[in-house]
């Protein structure tokens, strides 16, 4: 498939499941699965062009030596660990209960 399709597709997929969990406090699986789609998606490129070690990062890092995200077209491969996870307030006794009689309790 072409480079462009995956990442758009896998943006669709892995943002849309950090924002269904982003309740849960998952910052470091976020970040775990940033890391596990970056190395996937660099063995994909490996594979597909028969890069060596080297090629990788001389595709992917300028002289400045920090890493550029994957690219192809206008798609870019986005991090989750940036999408701010938080926690749902506790609510307590301030939830109304559907049972009225058990307020006279």
């Amino acid at each position: 498939m072409d480079l462009e399709y995956v990442l758009d597709r896998l943006n669709m997929i892995t943002h849309g499941w950090a924002h269904y969990f982003k309740h849960a406090i998952a910052k470091r699986v976020f970040s775990m699965l940033d890391s596990f789609t970056w190395w996937r998606l660099v063995r994909m490129l490996m594979h597909r062009f028969r890069w060596k070690w080297r090629d990788v990062r001389r595709t992917l890092t300028p002289p400045d030596r920090h890493w550029l995200p994957i690219t192809a077209g206008k798609a870019q491969c986005r991090p989750i660990a940036a999408i701010p996870a938080t926690r749902y307030r506790r609510r307590g006794l301030k939830i109304p209960t559907p049972f009225p009689f058990l307020e006279q309790a």
